[in-house]
């Protein structure tokens, strides 16, 4: 009988997915079950089918990660549910890190560090996320949610508190739910698996434009809320200022990359007070 369920959401990334499941299905024995959901990709998936001809994959033909994740759940048995993206990569020992922190709380969320996918030196993007991206243990231990690349459950947790939901900042949501509820949500920094770095300011900003549309749907609902989203934008700017200093400390940056990581910071900062003020403003959907 398996002990894990591994739930992987896939959609249009079968280069990482294939590089995601070479360093994954090695560590994978009888009581792991492991599951893709293709959620709605137009690109073939040939060459994962043979490369592991015996691998189960569901398709979930809503879009959204948050369907995905909640179909695999749904098609799995397993007591123990860890979550883990297409684009990310397991360290070596993510399975048994996964055995070992499954009684440590109701909720674990691992590290995710960020790797280049192209030679240095690093553009603007990935030098910005070098310093800023995924750093799990702050949002566990001081914002109360883990993001579900690398998160370990309970299935009766996932019951009690229900499942992601579309359209929201998904991971944070149900994070908050299943700590409202009265679950223990922990950090575990042996969880470890690694991202790569977006590669461009396109990339970048798609990332943030999802981002803050997701945190305006948990936090703009009521006119109130819409103030208190307008006065973060508008401190935006002071924020540039405030993590620069982490920009000019970070070893991994060469000078250059430093230059690069703080145009960036501007950038993004400025563009997401544009967008949030946006949000802020316009009337509520009927």
């Amino acid at each position: 009988m398996c002990d894990i369920a591994i739930i992987i959401p896939h959609h249009n990334d079968v280069p990482r997915l294939v590089r995601c499941l070479a360093a994954l299905l090695p560590q994978v024995d009888s009581g792991v079950e492991v599951v893709v959901i293709d959620n709605a990709s137009t690109d073939s998936l040939d060459a994962v089918h043979t490369a592991w001809p015996d691998l189960r994959i569901v398709v979930e033909p809503t879009k959204g990660a948050a369907h995905a994740r909640n179909r695999g759940v749904a098609v799995t048995t397993a007591p123990i549910l860890a979550f883990i993206d297409s684009d990310c990569l397991p360290a070596p020992d993510w399975v048994a890190a996964v055995r070992r922190a499954a009684p440590k709380g109701d909720l674990i969320g691992g590290r995710v560090d960020v790797f280049d996918e192209t030679a240095l030196p690093r553009s603007g993007a990935q030098a910005f996320e070098t310093v800023f991206a995924f750093d799990f243990r702050t949002y566990v231990e001081r914002k109360g949610f883990s993001g579900s690349g690398n998160l370990v459950t309970r299935r009766e947790v996932f019951a009690a508190t229900g499942g992601f939901r579309h359209g929201l900042s998904e991971d944070l949501d149900w994070c908050h739910r299943a700590t409202g509820r009265g679950f223990r949500l922990v950090y575990d920094d042996a969880l470890r698996v690694s991202h790569p770095t977006r590669t461009d300011w396109p990339a970048l900003s798609r990332k943030w434009r999802r981002l803050t549309d997701e945190g305006f749907g948990v936090n703009g609902a009521t006119p109130a809320r819409r103030a208190v989203w307008a006065t973060r934008a508008l401190l935006m700017p002071a924020s540039i200022v405030a993590h620069t200093p982490r920009v000019l400390r970070h070893p991994a940056l060469s000078a250059t990359e430093r230059a690069r990581a703080l145009a960036t910071l501007a950038r993004v900062r400025l563009t997401r007070m544009a967008w949030m003020l946006g949000q802020a403003v316009r009337p509520p959907s009927r």
